[in-house]
């Protein structure tokens, strides 16, 4: 009787000790591929995976640093990752020509895009850009949506200079003096130049002339979509709990990067940079609502702004649901 009960135990404890691995082995491996190297903006995703979120969804996620938007959106179209965080108006430029990829949640609803520079050039505005140098990188996003912001703003392009090169470039222009100004993100080349050094800088934004255009967002795959719904609505519950502690509890996310990512930045001004990127996660239609609820109107405000200036093609527009789904958030 005895022997048989220390078999049975035994049994017992080898049977859970299996199934603890097999358990384990359920979880849902997930890379997220992100838009570019980790800065402020992405804290979200570690304070989500520092605290549990994904887990809690039987998620295991693997958070990819990316090399631009478009090439994150090939691996997403390819299948080597399961879930970009990209830029949505260049997804919806490579949906338009036959990518199999849509968003599932936009995160920035108000544009970053602005004209930046040192605040001792004393820009405050769009007029004081007059007679200034401004750095661009022809053919990125911002760029195409510059005539747009110089026809809201009354300027003319004979009102100042430009000069022109990569991300990098644009930088060490405006760093070294060659430019006075450059088009950068509030919460990207902002931070940048203030770490570069230390000095203070002064924005004019987009948006608050009334030049707004969606921007950073989840994207997946369509076949994602159609053969595993339940995945995407369980990254996207954790992903949307994410978004409200970046919100709530800033200082967490930036630790929780930082602690993940060493090289990422310095604290004071990534959590500058997250501050200034979740101010843009609502507009006044979608205040009252969850993280990534875009609204309809928004896309499609943003799909004019892209057949006008950003090079699409008029006959690919389509209707603001070909581009953004809300079904899979909670």
């Amino acid at each position: 009787m005895k022997r048989r009960v220390l078999v049975q135990a035994a049994a017992a404890a080898l049977s859970i000790g299996l199934a603890a691995p097999a358990f384990a082995q359920l979880r849902d491996k997930v890379v997220l591929l992100l838009n570019w190297y980790v800065y402020s903006e992405h804290a979200p995703f570690f304070i989500g995976k520092e605290k549990g979120f994904y887990e809690a969804e039987n998620i295991d996620l693997e958070i990819q640093e990316g090399r631009g938007s478009a090439v994150s959106i090939q691996a997403v179209a390819a299948g080597s990752a399961t879930f970009g965080y990209v830029d949505v108006p260049t997804m919806v430029k490579a949906a338009a020509k036959g990518a199999p990829v849509k968003a599932v949640g936009v995160a920035l609803q108000v544009s970053p895009m602005s004209v930046m520079g040192f605040a001792d050039k004393g820009v405050k505005t769009a007029k004081d850009i007059a007679g200034k140098t401004v750095a661009m990188t022809p053919g990125d996003s911002m760029s195409q949506i510059w005539p747009l912001f110089l026809k809201k703003t009354g300027l003319q392009e004979s009102q100042f200079k430009t000069v022109s090169g990569d991300a990098q470039t644009k930088l060490n222009a405006v760093i070294n003096g060659q430019a006075d100004l450059l088009l950068g993100y509030v919460m990207d080349q902002n931070i940048k130049l203030q770490d570069a050094t230390k000095k203070p800088v002064q924005l004019v934004r987009f948006a608050d002339y009334g030049v707004n255009l969606i921007s950073s967002g989840i994207v997946a795959h369509k076949d994602t979509l159609a053969a595993r719904p339940d995945l995407v609505k369980r990254f996207l519950r954790a992903t949307t709990r994410a978004l409200e502690e970046a919100e709530k509890n800033p200082e967490a996310a930036v630790d929780a990067t930082l602690k993940a990512n060493p090289k990422s930045g310095q604290r004071d001004t990534m959590l500058a940079g997250l501050k200034l990127t979740t101010a843009l996660y609502h507009t006044d239609e979608t205040r009252a609502l969850r993280p990534l609820r875009v609204s309809m109107k928004n896309v499609g405000e943003s799909l004019d702004l892209l057949v006008q200036y950003g090079g699409m093609d008029p006959a690919t527009r389509g209707k603001p649901e070909d581009y953004v789904s809300l079904d899979y958030l909670p």
